[in-house]
Parts: structure tokens; sequence; C-alpha cells
């Protein structure tokens, strides 16, 4: 089955071209079935290339679904138009009645910062609360990651004397997780943080399992069942590309960065980088969105009623 996003989204055409299926809202409606919920809370700059990202992740289902993109309630983004948040966003405020079977929550380049001094802060703490009781199952991406480890668990965050940044090696702890379902034993995905955190201080007594871990920048993905989230410290989402233009756009602006490590061929940023990581962020999106289908309950009202 296709995911169903707006038909002007601009997503939708890349994604078409690409040979996502794409469901508009008529035909969807002709089908008998209860479409996957999936809210993706969008706190990255650039808007439209975090939606698309996702989107051919999770359109890569063989199940309907249904995305809604969701912004912070009181929080302008400078690098997208407002045209086109009022266009494809609602805010959390507004659909924090829903129920939603599954919920992204993106990174944001705020990592540096302490917590309680983000503007929304607040907002997203209500957020996370939420969850328990509305959200089967919440994905939190990069910073999103640390702010639940942190909401939750007061895991603090430490900032790297230089960048993670590049494409690193990962291990599979727990090949017998349903998340990581098909995955190889070693496989790479990008970084791209100033922070990191420490497994030695996850709470001993919680049901905290790192699933993925790297030897050069630590935990990748920490599964909290007792919360229903999965928390991701990376960013598996990211296009062949994305390093590149990261590393690209703070050389121009004369900022200190380093090459990305293991991915330009050659460390020589002339030559096109190869994207090594794709087919595990299709595996384990779509590990994800099947283990939603197999254990959310079928009425969307049930959601949050028992973990």
């Amino acid at each position: 089955m296709p995911i169903r996003i707006p038909d002007e989204l601009p997503a939708r055409r890349i994604l078409e071209k690409e040979g996502v299926m794409v469901m508009g809202e008529a035909s969807a409606n002709r089908q008998d079935i209860r479409p996957l919920q999936i809210g993706l809370l969008n706190l990255m700059p650039n808007k439209i290339k975090t939606e698309t990202q996702f989107a051919r992740l999770v359109g890569a289902s063989p199940l309907q679904v249904e995305l809604s993109l969701i912004k912070i309630t009181n929080h302008t983004p400078k690098n997208t138009s407002q045209e086109h948040m009022l266009a494809f966003y609602e805010s959390w405020q507004d659909v924090q009645y829903k129920r939603f079977d599954g919920l992204i929550v993106t990174g944001a380049p705020i990592e540096q910062m302490p917590f309680e001094d983000v503007t929304y802060w607040d907002e997203l703490s209500k957020i996370f609360e939420w969850t328990q009781t509305n959200v089967h199952s919440t994905f939190n991406i990069c910073w999103a990651a640390q702010a639940a480890l942190y909401h939750f668990y007061k895991v603090p965050k430490h900032e790297l004397s230089q960048k993670a940044f590049g494409i690193y090696r990962h291990n599979n702890l727990s090949p017998s997780s349903p998340l990581l379902r098909g995955f190889s034993d070693d496989f790479s995905m990008p970084v791209s943080r100033w922070t990191e955190n420490h497994t030695s201080e996850f709470p001993k007594n919680k049901n905290l399992d790192v699933l993925m871990e790297s030897p050069e920048v630590g935990p990748c993905l920490v599964s909290d069942p007792d919360h229903r989230m999965i928390n991701m410290f990376n960013h598996i989402e990211y296009d062949t590309d994305s390093l590149g233009d990261e590393y690209f756009r703070d050389t121009e602006a004369g900022k200190p960065i380093a090459l990305p490590a293991n991915y330009f061929p050659h460390n020589d940023p002339k030559q096109s980088p190869e994207n090594r990581w794709r087919s595990h962020a299709h595996l384990l999106f779509g590990n994800w969105i099947n283990e939603l289908y197999q254990t959310t309950p079928y009425d969307l009202q049930d959601i949050g009623k028992s973990k």
C-alpha cells in the first residue's frame, strides 16, 4: 500500500519520481481499511528535505500510512516559508486531541544548548508526556532522542571537543530484536552531532536496551519499552548528499568544520559520495512500521490505555 500525503506537498513529486507509491485522498477513502496514523514532529531547519526523507522511508511499507506533519505551536521556523507551514502543518496544540499509531520526532541543530534553554522545551516536555496516552510508539531522532532520555531519566548529554561527523560503522548488539530483523552484524550510517550520551549514565534499574553501537561514536539506537519509545542518536534517514551539504554550507560560512569521516571517496570533496546506509534505513523503518501494525490497537481510541 502507498503513503497518503497532501497532493501539493513538494515531497510528493520527488517520491513519485523515485517510484514510491503515493495515494491521493479520494483513492484512500475508497479502501475499507484503517491506515496507520503516523505523525512527524519536524524540528529540523530544512522542513521540506526532512519531510521527504521520512516520507520516503515510511512510504516504502506495504501498509497504507497516513502521514501528518506537526510543528511546535508557537515556534516560527526561519528556513521554511510561512505559506508552506500554513498549507501542510498543524501545531501540536491543534492535534493533541488525536491519537497516533506512531510519532517521529526529528533532531534539531541545538544540541549544544542546555535543554531548558531551548525556547520550546516546555512544550516538547508536554509532548513527551502526551505520547504516553496518545501515541502507540514514538521514534526520536538525534537531539530528540537525547531530549527524551533527559526528560524521562535525566540522562545528560556531553559536548564533544570535535563534532562527530561522517559515516561510521556500527554493531548490531541485538539481532533478535524485531527492529533489527534482517540487519547485518556490521553496518554504516551518517552521524552529525556535537554531543554524545554515555551508556554508563543510563539508569541501571530501568529497561533501556542498547540495540546499536559504534566503537567510535558510541550508542546509536536505544529502546525504551517502558515509554514505548525508540531513540536513535544518528541520522540513518539522511540523503546521500546531506553530510556534504552540511560541510559545504559551513565551509562557505567560514565556520571551522572537518571533512566528514569516511564520506568522500579518497577524502576528496570534489568526488561524489556513495550511499552505504540506504538499505538499512528502509529495513529499520519497515521493521518499526511492521511492529506498529502488529501491536497497535485497531481502535485508535484504545491507544495509550495500556503499555
